[in-house]
């Protein structure tokens, strides 16, 4: 299978990535097919250069068939070259458990009874 993903280059700390399409067994930095962008995160998100496509070989990789990471689905969004992106729910194993959402629910009533002024 023939995926969309980064590579991860730069100096520890310091983090720029390669937009590569490459076969999903070959590892993260290792062979890839073609580089069809980079994404530098160090720079504010208003920058023009932080996300860079060769548009072309995007649309053709996408009409090959190729699967976008979720983060370069993201990018490609962002951009305008891919389609609307959908979001995860949060999982429910990450809610808290019954008694602690007991506890949250009488602390939140507590809270919201207005405050009982001493009769003189």
């Amino acid at each position: 299978m023939v995926v969309m993903r980064m590579s991860r280059h730069g100096a520890k700390k310091r983090p720029f990535y390669h937009i590569v399409v490459a076969d999903s067994r070959a590892p993260r930095d290792g062979r890839f097919l073609e580089k069809i962008g980079t994404y530098n995160p160090m720079l504010a998100k208003e920058d023009a250069k932080r996300v860079l496509f060769a548009e072309e070989r995007v649309k053709y990789w996408l009409s090959k068939g190729v699967q976008p990471s979720d983060r370069v689905a993201r990018l490609l969004h962002s951009v305008n070259l891919g389609a609307e992106v959908k979001y995860r729910q949060t999982p429910k194993k990450s809610q808290p458990k019954a008694k602690a959402q007991e506890r949250l629910k009488a602390l939140e009533e507590a809270a919201n009874k207005p405050a009982e002024v001493p009769a003189e």
